[in-house]
C-alpha cells in the first residue's frame, strides 16, 4: 500500500471511529444499524492493517495527525473528536495489528459515553486504563486538560469562611442561640448526659439546616469541661458526631470539625494533657468505622468536591492507610476508587510498610492498584517489595509492576527485567523491554544491545523485534546509531535471509526514530534495496526524518 494510501485508510478510520460514536449512542447493540456500524469500522481497521503494523493518531486541541498528516481537523466545541480526547488528557492513542471486534468495540463504547450529562464518574483515560486493552495504547497527559471552572475553590473558600475559629467560638454560640429567639441573658449550664443524647436527637431531626450550628454548641463543651471524666464524656460525644456528619453524608462539616479541633490542637495556651482527646478524636476519623463511611458516600453517587476529600485526607495520620487499603476493594466506582487511590498517594510515604501490605491482598485489582500508588509516589524503598510480586499470578499485576520497577530503578530492578525478557509471556517481555527504556541509563541500553546482538534474536516474532528497535532509539547516541547502521549495511546469508531482513528494515525504521539526518544517505540508498520490507522500512524513515518527527 503507498503512503497516499495509507493517508486515506486512516482518514477513514477516523471517519468511521467519529461515526460509530454517535451511532453507539443513538441504538441499542442488537439494532441492525449498531451492528453494521461495528462491522464497517472493524473492516477499516482490517483493511489498514493488512500492510501498516499500527495505526498511530497524535492528538491536538483540534486536529489529529497520521505520520505528520493531518486526518481530522475542527475548531467546533461539540463533536470535536479531537477536543473530546484532548481536554481528558489524551495526546496519542495507538492501534497495533491483532486489535479483535470486541476490543475495538469497547473503545468505542467508552468513547461514546456523554461525559456531560451520563452518570459517570470518570474520565476517557480512566476507563481505557481499568479496560486494560491489548491492542490498543494510549499516551496522557499528567498535567493536561481544559480550562476547568472556578467553582471548585470559591466553594472551599465559602467553607473556610463559615467555619469558626476557636476564638470565636462564643460569638458563634450567641448567633444559634440569637436565631432561635433565646435570650442572651440565659445562663449557661454544662450539658449532662441527658441533655447530650437529647442533641444528638435534635441532629437527627433537624437534618443538616442545623447541624452546623450544634457542631457550634458542641465546641464549647471543651470551655465547660474540667476534669478527666468531663473529657473522656467529650471525647466520645465528639466521635459520636463524626460518626453521625458521616452517615449524613456530610463532608464538608467534618472537615469544618477536624480543622477547628486542630485549631485547638495548636493554641498555645491549652494543656498537652487536654490536646491528647482532640487527637484522639482526629484519629478516630481516620479509623475503620469513618473511612468505610466515607466509602458509602463516594460509592453512592453524591456530588461530592473532589477537593472537599482532599481536605479530609490531610488531616489523616499513617494509621488510615490500612482502613483505605481495605475499603478500596470494595468500592465499586471507579471514580470512588481513584479518590481513595489518590488519598493513599498522600498517605503512604508517612508508612511505606503499612501499604506494602496491600500487596499481599487475595484480589489482583487491589494489588494492581497499590503498584500503581508506589509508582506515583516514587519512593525507591517500595523497590524491595515489588520485586517480591513480579511473580503474580495475574499477568496485569506484573505488567504493572514491572513499570513500576523501570520507573523507580535500584537495586534488583535490572536483573530481574533481564530474566522478564525471556518470560513465556509476550506481554510479559514487552513491558519489560519498555521499562528498560524508561529507565534509559547505559546499563539499560547494553542490556538491549546485547539480545539484539544475540544469534537467537533473529527467530524473534517480528513484532518483537520491532518494538527492541523502537525502545533502542530512546538512546540517541552515536554508539546506537553506528549500530544500527551496521546492521542495515549486513548482507543476509542465503539460509534465514528473511529474519535478517526483518532486522535490517527495523534498524532502518530506528534510524527514522532516532532523528539523526546523518542517517539520510544511508536510508536514501536502501530505498532501492532488493527486499520489499527494508524499501518500505526505509522510505518511512525517511519521511519521518524529513519532517522532523
Amino acid at each position: 500500500m503507498e503512503i497516499n494510501e495509507d493517508l486515506k485508510a486512516a482518514k477513514e478510520i477516523v471517519q468511521s471511529i467519529l461515526r460509530a460514536k454517535k451511532i453507539i449512542r443513538m441504538y441499542p447493540a442488537n439494532n441492525p444499524i449498531y451492528v453494521k456500524t461495528i462491522e464497517d469500522c472493524f473492516a477499516r481497521f482490517s483493511d489498514y492493517f493488512n500492510y501498516r503494523e499500527d495505526l498511530v493518531l497524535k492528538i491536538r486541541q483540534n486536529e489529529i495527525s497520521w505520520e505528520s498528516e493531518q486526518v481530522y481537523a475542527s475548531v467546533e466545541k461539540e463533536e470535536n473528536l479531537a477536543l473530546f480526547f484532548f481536554k481528558d488528557g489524551l495526546r496519542e492513542v495507538t492501534f497495533k495489528r491483532g486489535l479483535s471486534s470486541g476490543e475495538m468495540e469497547d473503545f468505542l463504547k467508552i468513547i461514546a459515553m456523554d461525559f456531560e450529562r451520563d452518570i459517570v464518574d470518570d474520565d476517557i483515560v480512566t476507563l481505557l486504563w481499568e479496560r486494560d486493552f491489548q491492542n490498543i495504547q494510549y499516551i496522557a497527559d499528567d498535567a493536561m486538560l481544559a480550562d476547568e471552572d472556578t467553582y471548585q475553590d470559591r466553594t472551599l473558600e465559602e467553607i473556610e469562611e463559615r467555619s469558626n475559629d476557636p476564638d470565636n467560638i462564643m460569638k458563634a454560640y450567641q448567633d444559634a442561640f440569637s436565631e432561635q429567639d433565646i435570650s442572651s441573658e440565659a445562663s449557661i449550664a454544662p450539658l449532662s448526659d441527658a441533655d447530650l443524647q437529647q442533641l444528638m436527637q435534635m441532629l437527627d431531626h433537624e437534618g443538616s439546616g442545623k447541624t452546623e450550628k450544634l457542631v457550634d454548641l458542641l465546641f464549647e463543651l471543651p470551655y465547660l469541661s474540667e476534669t478527666r471524666a468531663d473529657f473522656e464524656e467529650l471525647t466520645v460525644f465528639f466521635t459520636s458526631a463524626s460518626e453521625f456528619v458521616m452517615q449524613s453524608g456530610d463532608l464538608v462539616i467534618m472537615n469544618s470539625i477536624l480543622s477547628r479541633l486542630s485549631g485547638l490542637i495548636g493554641e498555645p495556651h491549652i494543656d498537652d494533657e487536654i490536646k491528647k482527646y482532640f487527637r484522639r478524636v482526629i484519629s478516630y476519623a481516620g479509623g475503620s468505622t469513618i473511612i468505610k463511611l466515607l466509602g458509602e458516600i463516594l460509592d453512592s453517587g453524591q456530588e461530592i468536591e473532589d477537593k472537599v476529600v482532599e481536605e479530609y485526607v490531610r488531616y489523616l495520620d499513617k494509621s488510615a492507610i490500612p482502613p483505605l487499603m481495605n475499603v478500596l476493594g470494595e468500592l465499586e466506582s471507579i471514580h470512588a476508587r481513584k479518590i481513595v487511590i489518590d488519598a493513599l498517594i498522600f498517605l503512604g510515604p508517612k508508612d511505606i510498610t503499612s501499604l506494602a501490605k496491600g500487596l499481599n491482598d487475595a484480589r489482583w485489582f487491589v494489588v494492581r492498584n497499590i503498584i500503581y500508588i508506589f509508582r506515583k509516589i516514587a519512593d525507591k524503598r517500595a523497590v524491595e517489595f515489588l520485586l517480591k510480586t513480579v511473580r503474580h499470578t495475574d499477568i496485569r499485576v506484573r505488567k504493572e509492576v514491572i513499570r513500576a520497577l523501570g520507573e523507580l530503578g535500584g537495586g534488583g530492578v535490572f536483573q530481574t527485567l533481564r530474566e522478564c525478557l525471556e518470560d513465556q509471556e509476550p506481554q510479559i517481555r514487552s513491558a519489560a523491554l519498555r521499562a528498560l527504556g524508561t529507565v534509559a541509563s547505559e546499563a539499560a541500553k547494553r542490556i538491549i544491545l546485547d539480545k539484539i546482538s544475540d544469534k537467537a534474536f533473529k527467530d524473534v516474532d517480528f513484532d518483537e523485534k520491532k518494538e527492541y528497535f523502537e525502545v533502542l532509539s530512546k538512546w540517541k547516541d552515536k554508539d546506537v546509531f553506528a549500530f544500527l547502521v551496521e546492521l542495515l549495511k549486513k548482507k543476509p546469508f542465503l539460509f534465514g535471509s528473511a529474519k535478517m531482513e526483518e532486522i535490517r528494515a527495523c534498524s532502518a525504521y530506528s534510524l527514522g526514530l532516532l532523528g539523526n539526518k546523518d542517517a539520510m544517505p544511508i536510508l536514501t540508498k536502501f530505498k532501492g534495496d532488493a527486499s520489499k520490507l527494508v524499501r518500505e522500512f526505509s522510505y518511512t524513515a525517511i519521511k519521518r526524518l524529513e519532517h522532523g518527527q
